[in-house]
């Protein structure tokens, strides 16, 4: 075991030891505070290219399987542990977690005081940061290193992890609706949970035209999450748009709620941290309930949380926000179909407090039926 460094654009250096895979790496560091579901962050597309720290200090002890992947590879840039498990105990483990890292070529590092990095990203903020391990640099020429790379604000990824051709998850049970669910980076758990409603979900890549979408005579249309800065997402926005004008039905989750917000005419922004993790309180503004939720964002969105609003598609209004920092975590139209929430209903890994809203989605669908659908 040599050792490793985790190297933060400011200067400040983490000493630690090699693990999983060595050599270099480099991102957007970021702590995630879920004591449990690590298969889950490590394969959600939204971490590509962000280094993941992991808050709770024990990593590892229930291995790794196939079932609980959330696509088909690893997108983390690099994963920060302090005490990874030397031993794999779960009845469902097919591998460790280690050698699955080592077989992804994930770089890694242990041994560091994740508590000291977490509380030093919540106070300076998420920076570039790069992993070194098995390299002979000195400490200055690995911090030059790190601020070459790009901030993630600016950054245009869901052309990286977007589906290149569309594919179908069929409706379980009897099929009730159709869904086309734009590809930003989407989770598996996604469409499994819609298509356990009946839902026949066609999911469609980043770059998916209007004509495309209504070729497939949809009843309502899904915008994923995804990694990113939404601001980059033009094309996407205005095909949102014309997907309000021709008054389909719409729900976004996280990237996807930055998208639809953007669309009605309001401003994202990049959070000092932002929220990462399977603990975060929300307020349903509308029954004073409060959830904890699931979450996974750089950026948020500006808009009114004391009042409604007027876009060109009709009223709306803030229907969620983080109890934490205010934060807007959810919006809907109130004159038509479509609402987003920031914060992630299938919850892989998480609690299951908003897997109502895939609910409200096929009511939704319900209560506006699209005039030129033909069933």
């Amino acid at each position: 075991m040599s050792q490793a460094f985790f190297v933060l654009d400011d200067g400040r250096i983490f000493q630690g030891q090699s693990w999983a895979a060595t050599g270099k790496t480099f991102g957007e560091a970021v702590f995630q505070t879920g004591m449990t579901g690590y298969q889950e962050t490590l394969t959600d597309p939204s971490y590509h290219k962000q280094v993941v720290v992991m808050t709770a200090p024990h990593i590892g002890n229930t291995g790794v399987n196939t079932f609980d992947n959330e696509s088909s590879k690893y997108w983390v840039a690099g994963f920060v542990v302090r005490n990874p498990s030397t031993v794999t105990s779960n009845w469902r483990s097919e591998k460790d977690l280690e050698s699955e890292l080592i077989s992804q070529g994930i770089v890694g590092i242990q041994g560091v005081d994740t508590r000291a990095i977490t509380r030093h990203l919540r106070d300076r903020g998420a920076m570039k940061v790069g992993i070194f391990s098995g390299l002979d640099l000195t400490r200055e020429e690995m911090v030059v290193e790190v601020r070459k790379q790009a901030d993630m604000a600016g950054s245009y990824l869901c052309a990286d992890v977007s589906t290149p051709k569309t594919y179908v998850v069929p409706a379980q049970g009897v099929k009730k609706y159709t869904v086309a669910a734009i590809d930003l980076g989407i989770k598996g758990a996604t469409p499994r949970a819609m298509a356990q409603r009946g839902i026949e979900v066609h999911v469609m890549p980043y770059n998916v035209t209007l004509d495309e979408i209504l070729a497939i005579n949809p009843d309502g249309v899904f915008l994923s999450n995804g990694p990113g800065d939404p601001a980059t997402m033009t094309e996407t926005i205005e095909l949102v748009r014309s997907l309000l004008s021709e008054e389909i039905p719409i729900f976004g989750i996280c990237f996807g709620h930055q998208i639809l917000g953007r669309a009605l005419g309001f401003e994202t922004y990049k959070l000092q941290f932002g929220h990462r993790g399977i603990n975060q309180p929300v307020l349903d503004k509308r029954s004073g309930k409060v959830e904890i939720t699931a979450h996974n964002h750089g950026f948020a969105l500006k808009a009114p949380t004391d009042s409604g609003f007027s876009t060109v598609y009709g009223l709306g209004q803030v229907t969620h926000i983080c109890l934490n920092d205010g934060v807007v975590e959810g919006i809907e139209l109130l004159e038509r179909g479509a609402f987003s929430v920031q914060y992630h209903p299938e919850a892989a890994a998480g609690p299951h407090d908003a897997a109502y809203l895939f609910d409200q989605f096929v009511d939704m669908m319900a209560r506006y039926p699209r005039l030129a659908a033909s069933k």
